[in-house]
């Protein structure tokens, strides 16, 4: 398993690549959702996105978690509430949304939440209502208590999500992230042209915000022939390696049943880099794709050594505003200016990137900011 640091965080706040999410976990029985925890555990996986599909899925996870609360991390969801029957819902009002983390907090068992999320922000009505009712100030005084230790939000529209962070108060975002929202073939929830959520995603990592992904399995379609938009079926694994070469991102929190879907994705995080190889989708996204680096490395290998993906997004973050990609891309052993312009990375590349040209045009770029 793969950890990655959250960029606003301590040491030992690093997160598993593969964390959980518990949107359908409530089908299986509290003894069972009892043991996927405790062997997600076992098996490396410490970050948990508690946004339910059912209360009963907090008695069991509390279970699971008791003893093992400093090997975890938590996402909780501000406005994330379930009505009598124990079934989702969600709320702005502020009442209620502090009964329910009450609620969550004493049936968990834990006396702080790694992450206070803002649920579902998706539109800018969302966040006014966040703010004019108050949960915004009570999740900021959580954190001032040392009870929430980090705010975060959930969204699925960029212009949302950047004037969120614009307010420099949030450490982490979760969003949508799968090829099929990425480049226009998804549904209502994939919002924002291809080139928003790159720069979304660029803005993110340059900031120190970190990413959970959700729906990065385009709610399982993108799985299956029959039901990708682009009539060709990805692997879990093709969709994880995805989503987590994204830059920003730290975990991607997919759903789970059973333990046998649990077992399955944790075959798909360990799957050979040819079985994570997603370079297909240059096939089936020419009219979006066309001409820009995705960090892929299909290019790979350079006889140069170049690490030609990380150079890419070394550059793209740079042109973003990120004073850090400057002295990212410095310490490279081997950088642009080494390319031999021999043609093997510009034959390969999937999406007709001419990287020849444009590692000329990356050396020359750093080369001018030293």
């Amino acid at each position: 398993m793969e950890y990655r640091k959250l960029p606003h965080g301590n040491e030992s706040e690093r997160f598993s690549t593969l964390g959980l999410g518990l949107g359908g976990i409530q089908i299986s029985s509290e003894e069972e959702i009892e043991k996927i925890i405790c062997e997600a555990i076992d098996n490396g996986i410490n970050y948990f996105d508690l946004c339910a599909g059912a209360k009963k899925v907090y008695a069991p996870f509390g279970r699971a978690i008791a003893g093992k609360r400093e090997r975890i991390f938590i996402q909780l969801h501000f406005g994330a509430v379930y009505n009598d029957k124990g079934e989702y819902a969600w709320s702005r009002d502020v009442d209620e949304i502090k009964e329910m983390f009450a609620w969550e907090m004493k049936t968990l068992g834990i006396d702080y939440v790694d992450f206070g999320f803002m649920h579902c922000v998706d539109e800018d009505a969302d966040f006014d209502k966040l703010i004019s009712s108050g949960v915004f100030d009570y999740i900021k005084q959580l954190k001032a208590q040392g009870v929430v230790r980090h705010i975060g939000f959930s969204s699925h529209t960029p212009s949302v999500a950047n004037r969120i962070l614009d307010t420099g108060l949030v450490d982490m975002m979760m969003f949508s992230i799968n090829p099929a929202y990425d480049y226009e073939k998804g549904d209502e929830y994939g919002i924002g042209s291809v080139s928003e959520r790159a720069q979304l995603f660029r803005r993110c990592e340059a900031e120190g915000v970190g990413i959970s992904v959700m729906k990065p399995f385009h709610a399982g379609q993108l799985l299956d022939e029959k039901t990708s938009p682009f009539g060709c079926a990805l692997s879990k694994a093709q969709c994880l390696k995805y989503a987590l070469d994204r830059p920003g991102v730290l975990t991607v929190v997919p759903g789970v049943r059973s333990l046998e879907d649990l077992y399955a994705l944790l075959a798909s995080i360990d799957a050979d880099a040819e079985e994570k190889d997603y370079s297909i989708i240059g096939t089936f996204t020419a009219d979006k794709a066309d001409g820009n680096c995705v960090y892929c490395n299909h290019c790979q290998p350079c006889p140069a050594e170049i690490d030609i993906g990380l150079v890419n997004k070394y550059y793209d973050l740079a042109l973003s505003g990120d004073v850090l990609a400057v002295g990212h891309y410095d310490k490279l052993s081997v950088k642009a200016d080494a390319c031999l312009n021999c043609g093997h990375c510009t034959d390969r590349c999937p999406f007709h990137v001419d990287q020849q040209t444009r590692m000329g045009r990356i050396a020359d770029y750093f080369e001018e900011k030293r």
